[in-house]
This record gives C-alpha cells, sequence and structure tokens, in this order.
C-alpha cells in the first residue's frame, strides 16, 4: 500500500497513443478524486516528436468525447521514468521490449492487461491509418484505464478517516 502513485503511458511517438491514455486516464483519476494521490505521464520511444503537440487527429477525436490533449507534448522516455514510476503502461509489444531493454527493473504492463475481455493484446497505431483508428484506439484505452484505476486503487492506502 502507498500514499501515491505515478503511472507513465508509453508508446512509440508520444504523439497519439500514450498522450491519449494520459489524458483519459487523467479524467478518470480526476473524477475518482484521486489527483493529488496518482500522478500521471507519457512518453516516446522514439525522438522524432518531442516537443511536439499531440496528432491533431488524437486531439479532434479525443475531444469529441470530452478529453483535452493540448497542453501535452511529446518527450522521448528514459531509464530514470523506470524508477520514478510505479507503473510503466505500454501500448503494443514493440513498446513493451524496447522499454525492457532499457529498464528491465520497470513495473511493466501492456495498457490492455487492464481489459482481459479484449481480444487484442496491443492497441494499434492509428498514425497512419484513417481518422476512424483514433475512435477505436479511444475505446480500447477507456475500457483499459477503467481496469487501470481499479488497480491503482488497490495499491493507494485509504486515509483514515
Amino acid at each position: 500500500m502507498s500514499d501515491k502513485v505515478s503511472v507513465l503511458f508509453v508508446c512509440l511517438g508520444n504523439i497519439c497513443r500514450s498522450p491519449t491514455a494520459e489524458a483519459v486516464f487523467r479524467h478518470l483519476v480526476e473524477e475518482a478524486e484521486l489527483t493529488d494521490r496518482v500522478r500521471i505521464d507519457s512518453a516516446g520511444t522514439g525522438d522524432w516528436h518531442v516537443g511536439h503537440s499531440p496528432d491533431e487527429r488524437a486531439v479532434e477525436a479525443a475531444k469529441r468525447r470530452g478529453y483535452d490533449l493540448s497542453p501535452l507534448r511529446a518527450r522521448q522516455v528514459a531509464e530514470r521514468d523506470c524508477m520514478d514510476h510505479d507503473y510503466v503502461i505500454v501500448m503494443d509489444t514493440n513498446n513493451y521490449e524496447t522499454v525492457e531493454s532499457l529498464c528491465p527493473q520497470a513495473n511493466l504492463h501492456r495498457l490492455l492487461d487492464f481489459a482481459p475481455d479484449q481480444k487484442v493484446r496491443d492497441v494499434p497505431d492509428p498514425y497512419y491509418g484513417g481518422d476512424d483508428g483514433f475512435d477505436e484506439v479511444l475505446d480500447l484505452i477507456e475500457e483499459a484505464t477503467r481496469g487501470l484505476l481499479t488497480d491503482v486503487k488497490g495499491k493507494l492506502r485509504v486515509p483514515a478517516a
């Protein structure tokens, strides 16, 4: 049990999936009134988009569902992140292998590990596809982050009343 928990979401470029997961999870944490106890961040395994805003298509898809990606900026995951976060949540097998080689000691999970009823294990990268791919990603992320929140709540120490 812990007083606080930190979660890092990781995808390839940190402009589509991981910032979307960060925003969706932040929304759930705010609804659960746990903002002061759960720290949330995102990063990418690659450095191509460092400093850039999320992909416009991701921003628009998220906005339609009430999530705000506009303040987020891409950054690259670093070894220090693995020590600074209780959960390192990756979007797919490729990201898993990359982060695992960078940080073998990380508490590493695939996001869809928290959606056990899902038939797919990887959140697909919508970057090279059509706009509907961003909605599919949101569907998967919404489902999995609800499961993640349940897991996180189980790790938080409930303060005495």
